[in-house]
């Protein structure tokens, strides 16, 4: 005798064998005791959760005639008379099952409703079971939908899908529909252990939760992977064979390398994901292993401490991790092993792939605020640049020379060696004009004195000044100088320079000019009436658009244009009759120069009024503010938009 797959050999014969739809098993069963039958079922859900199972047993339960052959419509099939015997042998000539996959036509649905006119010849109803619904074309769902609405009272329909997006809504309103879950890796595993029982193969609890989550919610692959694993264990299921069977990576390098996470342990994380390569393991398997503990960890970290399944002999490992890694950490590098999957096949090598993926943890690791602190002030003391002798200071309006009746014109020399510089004492200590307890605002600067050979220009001085500046505040500090001469003083006013907008753009690539008349006013006016009446579009609105009204009398209008393009008679003769349909019975001219007022800029310099005002909303917002001060944040340019 041939040897029967579990999966087939424990389909369930009756509603009570089901498991993990108990939704879909008391809907039945009720209607089935009250006899609120409908005509049509629908049956979704994805691959091996019982779609064509309860189909089955809804044909039995509506045909049994019971041992005794005097039994009716039951929610608790006999499986005993000659209805359940050849409906589950698949020989029950009143039960007719169509895989719409291969006939999908409209010829063998046609085929199938012409048996619909005769009634059952063995049974108590007809039934219909079309498999993967979705499957079906369009003509042949339109076949079948009058037939679907009212069919005769002796017929049922059962139909199932794993995809009901893809069904008409003309049929999913014709039909009664149930919605099968994945079932439940616990469930699974359970039903699993029923069944090695049965079959008297040995197993452990491990082996059979990596069947149930490998099955991934479908029963019919739980048992299809059992007889795998049997086979492969030569009828034994153990830990070791099954993980190796399935390519599962151990939860001891999973905890491992959570644990260097956590403890920020860059080389341990290096060598383990090196140790996975020497062992040939899958590294999005390991990815999908850490999101699976990570996921635990933070249903722990939720929970405060307590695990949501005390009988997991994982789950001590699980709460000493949730209690060693932050909640904060636990999120990031959930979310990380989640997109890298999608990074392993990009690379060239899944491995580095995946050592990159376990490092990105490393380097955006969540930190203290004191920590940010002290690195931001760490790394700006390291990469201070020493301040090299610069040229005498030029008067510029961000610098004002402090009043010293005292203190000399400066007077070219050489500056001064940088090994006998000496620090700055702060100006306002010795100014009997400033008080002690109050500093000047800005930054108090001593003026370098250098001899420059020969005369330069007022605009070489003005850069380089700028650059000096710009090199001041930058650095916020000013390297120390000897001089041969007393200092001048001067005041450096700090200038932080905000991200450019989109209208700083337009004015540094020069904005058309405008400049307002009175006859721009009325054309404006008129134009504007003319667009919203639609009376004018395509060039003639161009044209509307890009002339000024230089001048106007009680018969004609002179208008001008930049473009010889928009001066076409056709272009001309249709806004002369758009004017004309407007109450202005005037002929137009139209001439070429250049145009300062037209209804184009008009429009152009209200947009840009509206933009420089949201720009200002936003950027006087504190919040707004206190980012581009505290942490050099900017807006991106033409990110901001008038509502």
């Amino acid at each position: 005798m041939s040897y029967l797959v579990l999966a087939r050999k424990y389909r369930p014969r009756n509603f009570t064998e089901m498991v993990g739809q108990d939704h879909v098993v008391q809907a039945l069963t009720n209607a089935l005791t009250t006899q609120r039958l409908h005509h049509a079922y629908l049956f979704t859900g994805t691959r091996g959760v019982g779609k064509t199972t309860v189909s089955r047993i809804l044909a039995k339960s509506l045909n049994c005639q019971g041992p005794d052959g005097t039994g009716g419509i039951t929610a608790s099939p006999c499986g005993v008379c000659q209805a359940c015997s050849d409906i589950d042998s698949g020989r029950f000539v009143d039960y007719t099952e169509l895989d719409a996959a291969s006939n999908r036509g409209v010829d063998e649905v046609q085929a199938l409703l012409e048996q619909a006119v005769y009634k059952p010849v063995q049974g108590r109803f007809k039934v219909f079971m079309i498999d993967e619904v979705h499957m079906l074309t369009n003509t042949a769902f339109n076949a079948m939908l009058k037939t679907l609405e009212e069919p005769p009272e002796y017929l049922k329909f059962v139909l199932a899908t794993t995809d009901p997006q893809k069904v008409p809504v003309t049929v999913l309103s014709r039909c009664l529909q149930f919605n099968l879950r994945p079932m439940a890796p616990e469930t699974i595993r359970e039903h699993l252990a029923k069944v090695l029982d049965v079959e008297q193969v040995s197993s452990d609890v491990q082996a059979l939760r990596l069947l149930a989550r490998a099955a991934r919610g479908s029963m019919r692959d739980a048992l299809s992977l059992t007889d795998q694993a049997i086979a492969f264990g030569s009828g034994q299921l153990q830990e070791a064979t099954v993980r190796q069977m399935l390519g599962s990576v151990d939860r001891s390098y999973v905890f491992h390398l959570i644990e260097a996470l956590a403890l920020g342990d860059g080389k341990t994380v290096v060598e383990t994901s090196e140790t996975l390569r020497l062992n040939g393991l899958s590294t999005a398997s390991t990815l999908e292993e850490m999101a699976t503990v990570l996921q635990r960890m933070a249903v722990v970290q939720a929970m405060g401490g307590v695990g949501d399944d005390d009988s997991d002999p994982e789950a001590a490992d699980t709460a000493r991790l949730a209690a060693l890694m932050p909640v904060d950490e636990t999120q990031l590098l959930y979310s990380i092993c989640l997109h890298g999957r999608a990074d392993l096949g990009l690379a060239p090598d899944e491995y580095a792939a995946l050592t990159m993926v376990l490092l990105r943890l490393l380097a955006f690791k969540p930190q203290s605020a004191a920590a940010l602190a002290k690195k931001k002030t760490l790394n700006r003391t390291a990469t201070a640049p020493v301040q090299p002798a610069r040229p005498a200071l030029v008067a510029a309006p961000a610098v004002a020379v402090a009043p010293n009746p005292a203190t000399k014109p400066p007077v070219m020399a050489q500056p001064a060696p940088a090994s006998t510089r000496t620090p700055v004492v702060q100006p306002w200590e010795d100014d009997p004009q400033v008080p002690a307890s109050e500093p000047p605002p800005g930054q108090q600067l001593v003026v370098r004195e250098s001899a420059r050979p020969g005369a330069q220009s007022e605009s070489a001085d003005a850069a380089m000044d700028a650059e000096f500046l710009d090199e001041l505040e930058l650095n916020e500090s000013v390297a120390p100088v000897e001089h041969s001469q007393p200092a001048t003083k001067v005041v450096a006013v700090p200038v932080r320079t905000q991200a450019e907008s989109r209208s700083d753009v337009t004015a540094q690539q020069g904005a058309p000019v405008l400049v307002p008349t009175e006859e721009g006013d009325f054309w404006h006016a008129t134009v504007q009436q003319l667009i919203k009446a639609e009376a004018i579009n395509a060039m003639v609105r161009e044209l509307a658009l890009q002339s000024q009204l230089v001048a106007r009398d009680t018969d004609q209008w002179i208008l001008r244009v930049e473009r010889e393009s928009l001066n076409q008679s056709g272009s001309r003769d249709r806004l002369t009759a758009a004017l004309q349909n407007a109450g202005h019975a005037v002929k137009l001219v139209v001439e070429i120069g250049r145009v300062t007022d037209c209804p184009a800029r008009r429009n152009m310099a209200a947009s840009a009024e509206k933009q420089l005002a949201a720009e200002k909303i936003i950027f006087d917002a504190p919040f707004v503010q206190a980012m581009m001060r505290d942490f050099g944040a900017k807006i991106v340019p033409g990110s901001i938009k008038p509502l």
